[in-house]
């Protein structure tokens, strides 16, 4: 705007010039004012085609890297922070923030209809806790490299899986049932507008644990690309039942969300297989599951990423039997126990993504109008009796408060208790044990 302010005084000044001197010299001044004005205009367009230039830019940087403002955060070695996170606040300890944004911690308000219900039976759960940082996980298999690792100052441990051809991550997962569910917590670093459109977690339901393909799979391509919305690729294969029959691409946007180190929750029923990032649900198709149960394994694989520069990480993986309806056991039987309502180490603030089982719990009290609850907490062993103790009765209470407060639930319908570690169901030297123990009972009173 300076740069036009003056163009306009010289022109006026010109233009008196003009005025007060003698025709004699009017010729040369006539030609002088076309060389000012053609010189006006070009600056004039210049400083449009400037202007143009900068806000075009923000256009494309709006559509092909959205929410992008500024420098990219980097860590203490030069590498982007994903989402501009905190680096040393990597865990999964803000679930309860209130940061609303998309791909970022969400709160319980946002999981309130969250609708994924965790398996009741564990068959599997991981989180590197007994593992030593450097080695490979002792309850993993794979036919290429890895490690565990922790990022930056969180003592949250994670496996670092590498890219590669024909390079598979299988966990010691048992058999699988015809009904289970699959939850894992993802890390994406180094993830830029060069990431390519091929960049995926493949997550694989197989017919044999092998690092072979095998004669039927089903699998989901999670896109990790942040130039364009790559959407998740489904595709299934059954050499009896005649090849594939799916091989799609639901349309989605993820490139925020895996930013934030999204949860993955998978939900196999039969056939059914549904699959749901954060809150959301992305895909569900009746029919993707190869029939006459031959599916047994989980298999992960991981497609392009750049080797040194883009790097993923997985925990907290958990596989449990079941996962259907709550409901029914809790009208039924009076009673119902589970060990997917999660809370944040040490505390009791619920993890957002247990929300599914509390909404059911709140669905079964809105219809059966004169059932009254008990809310029983339970821990692990780990910490002091007396502590433990505290922190069941908290965890009681904090769920009642999700049901009184999201749900609308009557509190005086509501009692809690709690008996810390006193009451175990699984063996506490175990990590899976542990979190068997790790529970949550509703008891009709």
């Amino acid at each position: 705007m300076k740069a036009l302010t003056l163009i306009i005084r010289f022109i006026f000044t010109f233009f008196l010039i003009v005025i007060c001197i003698p025709d004699a010299n009017a010729q040369v001044f006539k030609k002088l004012k076309k060389k000012a004005e053609k010189a006006a205009e070009r600056t004039v367009e210049r400083r449009v085609e400037k202007e143009s230039s900068k806000k075009t830019d923000q256009v494309l940087d709006s559509i092909l890297e959205p929410g992008k403002k500024g420098k990219t955060p980097t860590d203490k070695d030069g590498n982007p922070i994903p989402g501009g996170q905190n680096p040393n606040n990597t865990g999964r300890g803000n679930d309860n923030s209130n940061t609303t944004g998309e791909g970022g911690p969400k709160t319980i308000q946002i999981y309130s209809k969250f609708d994924y219900v965790p398996g009741d039976k564990l068959l599997f759960f991981d989180d590197f806790d007994n593992d030593f940082v450097g080695d490979f996980p002792s309850k993993w298999n794979t036919n290429g490299s890895g490690e565990v690792v922790t990022i930056n100052d969180s003592p949250q441990k994670w496996l670092k899986i590498l890219p590669g051809h024909s390079t598979y991550y299988i966990p010691d997962v048992p058999s699988l049932p015809e009904e289970y569910t699959i939850e894992f917590d993802i890390l994406a670093t180094g993830l830029d507008r060069q990431t390519s459109s091929t960049a995926t977690l493949q997550v694989e339901l197989s017919a044999n644990n092998t690092f072979k393909a095998g004669d039927a799979y089903a699998y989901a391509l999670i896109p990790f690309c942040q130039y364009s919305p790559i959407g998740v690729r489904v595709r299934n294969y059954d050499r009896q039942g005649g090849g594939s029959e799916i091989n799609n691409v639901v349309n989605a946007d993820l490139r925020q969300t895996v930013l934030n180190q999204p949860h993955v929750s998978i939900a196999v029923n039969k056939q059914r297989f549904r699959m749901w990032i954060n809150e959301r649900k992305y895909v569900d198709i009746p029919r993707m599951i190869p029939a006459g149960n031959k599916i047994t394994a989980l298999k992960f694989h991981l497609n392009t990423f750049k080797d040194g520069k883009e790097n993923l990480f997985i925990s907290n993986l958990k596989v449990a039997e079941g996962g259907l309806d709550l409901r029914r056991t809790l009208i039924a039987d009076g009673r119902v126990s589970t060990n997917g309502i999660l809370f944040d180490s040490g505390s009791a603030n619920i993890q957002p993504q247990s929300m599914g089982i509390i909404r059911q719990i709140s669905q079964v009290l809105q219809q059966e109008r004169d059932m009254n609850l008990n809310i029983i907490g339970h821990t692990d062993a780990d910490g002091n009796d007396a502590a433990n103790m505290d922190l069941s009765k908290s965890r009681a209470n904090a769920v009642k408060d999700a049901l009184v407060n999201v749900y609308n639930i009557d509190a005086a319908r509501l009692s809690t208790d709690g008996k810390g570690e006193s009451e175990p169901v699984g063996d506490n030297t175990t990590t899976d044990g542990k979190a068997q123990n790790r529970r949550v009972e509703f008891v009709k009173q």
